[in-house]
């Protein structure tokens, strides 16, 4: 993913929020390509967007809701994660020609609308959601 689509997702979700959120844009590694935070966005929406995001880019799952219900019920599975990891809704990797170029995680409403946010602004970057 490079800087300008990066900046393509942030603008679209904070155009398109409904209230004050984070975004976090990683790159397919979880690094940091782009943040923004709206004001009045709480504090701790940034690291919950950074972590949604992190977790996205490097689980072998395509967001962090489906890793979520893939661990959901092995305890052993999930103790064994990387301690960034976050499985709460709202970060979804992206991909272009089917290979994983980054990442985005959205924090500061239900989970169900930071992952539309982060699906919205993926689309509007001309990437997907899907491989």
């Amino acid at each position: 993913m490079n800087l300008e689509q990066a900046f393509a997702i942030a603008r679209w979700v904070v155009d398109e929020a409904p209230a004050p959120v984070s975004v976090f844009v990683a790159d397919d590694h979880g690094e940091l390509i782009l943040a923004a935070t709206m004001d009045d966005a709480p504090a701790d929406t940034r690291l919950n967007a950074q972590r949604k995001a992190y977790t996205a880019a490097r689980s072998d799952m395509t967001s962090t809701s489906e890793l979520a219900a893939k661990v959901r019920n092995d305890p052993a599975e999930l103790a064994s994660f990387d301690p960034l990891f976050t499985f709460f809704k709202g970060g979804l990797a992206a991909f272009k020609d089917g290979r994983r170029v980054g990442a985005v995680g959205v924090s500061g409403l239900a989970g169900d609308d930071d992952e539309a946010l982060a699906r919205g602004g993926i689309e509007a970057a001309q990437l997907s959601t899907a491989r």
